[in-house]
Formats: structure tokens, sequence, C-alpha cells
């Protein structure tokens, strides 16, 4: 039996080209394909502001960036996280990369998934031939194909 909770959110004002409830089907779709039967997980779209503080304070990044994703659990634990997703970042993101803004919001949420499930990746030329970043792909590809 599945314990289950995913929670997608907007903040105000935000347009995203999916709606919430497909936000939380791509992030069951990860859980269902690597047998996570209990876990809790909330994503959150929010504008460049809120993610780039999120950047500087969690990451000591600067400016506003696509995800960030905070595990929350304890080692060995039932996967509990926070998901957050510079909405308007990753709009910009899909238009440069000719992509539609629905993929490349969908592909954040897989990404975001993976890492609360412990998954990870190198920065550099090396993250798009990574074990997650193949992983990530080959999720949304499956999910993007059965939700047409």
């Amino acid at each position: 039996m599945s314990s289950r909770t995913v929670e997608a959110r907007a903040a105000e004002g935000l347009d995203l080209s999916i709606d919430l409830a497909e936000a939380e089907r791509v992030i069951e779709w990860v859980l269902d394909a690597e047998g996570v039967d209990e876990a809790e997980v909330s994503v959150a779209f929010v504008g460049d502001t809120e993610i780039a503080a999120l950047n500087e304070q969690y990451l000591s990044h600067e400016g506003a960036t696509d995800v960030i994703s905070f595990p929350l659990h304890r080692p060995g634990g039932a996967p509990l996280g926070d998901i957050y997703i510079g909405a308007r970042h990753a709009l910009r993101q899909a238009e440069e990369l000719g992509i539609s803004a629905r993929e490349e919001l969908l592909r954040l949420c897989v990404h975001g998934a993976l890492h609360v499930l412990g998954f990870d990746h190198p920065a550099g030329p090396d993250r798009e031939s990574s074990p997650m970043y193949l992983r990530q792909e080959e999720l949304l590809a499956a999910f993007l194909r059965r939700a047409g």
C-alpha cells in the first residue's frame, strides 16, 4: 500500500504552461518508476526574486536558476523533500533551447524529484552524460509519450 503525498503550488501571478496537477503527476510518475511507495514531496513554482534568494541563501550562488531541491529526510527514511522551480527562468531557458515551456517545466519537476530521491550529477560538461541526466530524460520521454 502506497503512502505518498505530492503537492504543487505556484506563486501568485505566475503564468505556467502546465497545470499544477500535471506537475504532481510527473513527480508521481518518477516515484512509481523508482519503486518509491512512501514519500512526501512538494514543488513550488516561484519567480526570479524568490529563486535567486534561495540560490544565494542555500547554495551561495548569485542570480536566478531553474531548480533547487531540498531532500529533507533522514538517511534510510522515506523520501521527504521540497522542490523550487524558477518558472520565469525555466521559460526563458525553454525559449533558448527551442522547446516547449511545458516540456522544460516537466523536466525540472523530474530533475528535482530525482534529487530528492538521492540522485546527483556532476557540474560542467559531464552533466549531460551522467546517470542522473540519462534517467531524467528517459523518465520525461516516457511520461510525455503517455500523457500526449
